[in-house]
């Protein structure tokens, strides 16, 4: 199930998911002009999150809980993690103004670190990408906007069709999905792939951080 758009108009011009868009790909640029792989695995294990690393409070492995979320291992990755900011995105920036947005995204960011830290703080494998920031995004979405149409790309077997569900239907199953996956995964010894408690961690994030941004007098 892919979300490719959704029916809800915005209020303003998504001027930082624009900005946070064009930083990944740009980062992206960057990993596919370094001069071989070992330049690019270098970079990754430096700039990527490393949970043994980060357990040790080591100052720059603080920093990058939140470089991390700015790296990407392939196209796919890249493609698939900026449609869904693209989607959803825009609505909660909307929602929130650019500049609770921007604390909004960053702040799913270290959710999403913290949820995968704590199920594996022993992991020496780097994290990178964004799903965990655009985890609490989607989180946030589901709060706010549930009754909205999303345009789907549904793929069962040979069956493939467009069709139009609620976002609580859509985000419901992927939050479900990813849950699940992470339970199953745990006590598997770790090779890297997806990091579904940072999904599960930027997702309960987003739910709580929308409802306290969401709040004027807070801010103001």
């Amino acid at each position: 199930m892919i979300p490719l758009r959704d029916i809800n108009p915005r209020r303003r011009f998504p001027l930082l998911t624009l900005v946070l868009i064009v930083l990944n790909v740009l980062v992206f640029v960057y990993e596919l002009l370094l001069p071989s792989e070992n330049a690019l695995n270098s970079f990754i294990f430096d700039w990527g999150l490393i949970p043994a690393r980060l357990m040790q409070l080591d100052s720059l492995a603080i920093l990058t809980v939140f470089t991390s979320m700015f790296i990407h291992s392939g196209f796919m990755h890249i493609i698939g993690n900026m449609l869904y900011l693209w989607v959803f995105g825009d609505n909660i920036e909307s929602a929130l103004g650019s500049a609770r947005f921007l604390i909004f995204y960053l702040l799913c960011g270290v959710g999403a670190a913290l949820g995968q830290v704590l199920i594996d703080p022993a992991s020496e494998i780097p994290m990178v990408g964004a799903s965990g920031a655009i985890s609490g995004v989607m989180g946030g979405y589901l709060l706010l906007f549930p009754q909205a149409q999303v345009e789907t790309l549904l793929m069962l077997g040979w069956y493939i069709r467009m069709v139009r569900l609620p976002a609580i239907v859509v985000l419901g199953l992927w939050i479900a999905m990813q849950l699940l996956s992470g339970l199953a995964s745990l006590g598997t010894a770790a090779s890297g792939g997806v990091a579904f408690f940072a999904h599960v961690g930027g997702f309960v994030a987003g739910l709580i951080l929308v409802l306290v941004l969401r709040r004027r007098r807070w801010w103001e």
